[in-house]
């Protein structure tokens, strides 16, 4: 997989008029080889791209349950270099999305994370502490590789700043729903809809909504301004109980996302 795999598959869902559902998964919750499976289930149970979260001691955008799973992955072994053998392994047919923070691929070696990344299938990257515009150099190398590197846009990122940073941007434009940390919501945030116009102003690249989608309900309201929607903490939650109850909830949402594609509104 590469970036152009990315490319490929927003095309293909246009062609489908088809919403993205974007599950994330914690590499090595609730074991390794859980994480393997879940893997799996979730392209099968209708997932058009996969985030795969790097465990780190300190996820600090993380919320309690991503937090926990993290901190029973990294004492379960996980590693950066587990992450990948993981998804080597799953070999899914599907852009995986590598979701984490810079320290642990920093010390593992930027290069070397390049190569062994898109050696691997992974198609894209995506940096949570990693402000667009802040390190053009590391920006740069990520550009040169095969992988996509994804931007984040927050509610409180100014328009002017939206611009900048999605100037040069690749595979989709990743949004947070709300202020905050991850974690299962209510309610979508009011201020996520004018986000997501800020960046359609400014780019035509695929726009996803995640942080706090949890229902089929919830992901619908979010699929009526974005491109595809991106569940974690309730899939992850989830997974503690069962392989099932992640299924269930997978298949929950495809439902929900292709009932609303299918609706005269939606066309």
């Amino acid at each position: 997989m590469s970036d152009a795999a990315v490319r490929a598959q927003w095309q293909r869902l246009r062609e489908l008029q088809r919403i993205a559902l974007i599950p994330y998964l914690t590499a090595g919750y609730p074991t390794r080889d859980a994480s393997l499976s879940a893997l799996t289930m979730v392209a099968e149970a209708g997932a058009d791209f996969v985030e795969i979260g790097i465990p780190f001691t300190d996820p600090l955008a993380d919320g309690p349950v991503i937090q926990r799973s993290t901190q029973v992955a990294l004492e379960g072994g996980m590693t950066v270099g587990g992450m990948l053998e993981l998804v080597r392994e799953a070999a899914l047919d599907l852009p995986v999305i590598a979701f984490g923070y810079l320290n642990p691929i920093l010390a593992y070696g930027l290069p070397r994370f390049l190569d062994d990344a898109a050696e691997a299938g992974i198609a894209g990257l995506l940096l949570t502490d990693l402000p667009g515009g802040e390190d053009l150099e590391l920006e740069s190398a990520v550009r040169r590789s095969d992988l996509a590197l994804i931007p984040l846009v927050a509610p409180t990122t100014h328009e002017s700043r939206v611009a900048r940073m999605l100037r040069h941007a690749e595979g989709f434009v990743y949004v947070i729903s709300r202020l905050g940390v991850t974690g299962p919501a209510t309610t979508l945030d009011a201020t996520v809809e004018a986000t997501v116009a800020r960046v359609r102003k400014v780019t035509d690249l695929p726009v996803a909504v995640g942080f706090g989608i949890a229902t089929g309900e919830q992901a619908v309201r979010a699929a009526g301004y974005a491109d595809g929607v991106v569940v974690g903490s309730a899939l992850v939650r989830c997974l503690a109980d069962g392989l099932g109850q992640g299924r269930m909830l997978m298949e929950e949402l495809r439902s929900a996302l292709d009932q609303a594609a299918a609706s005269p509104r939606a066309n």
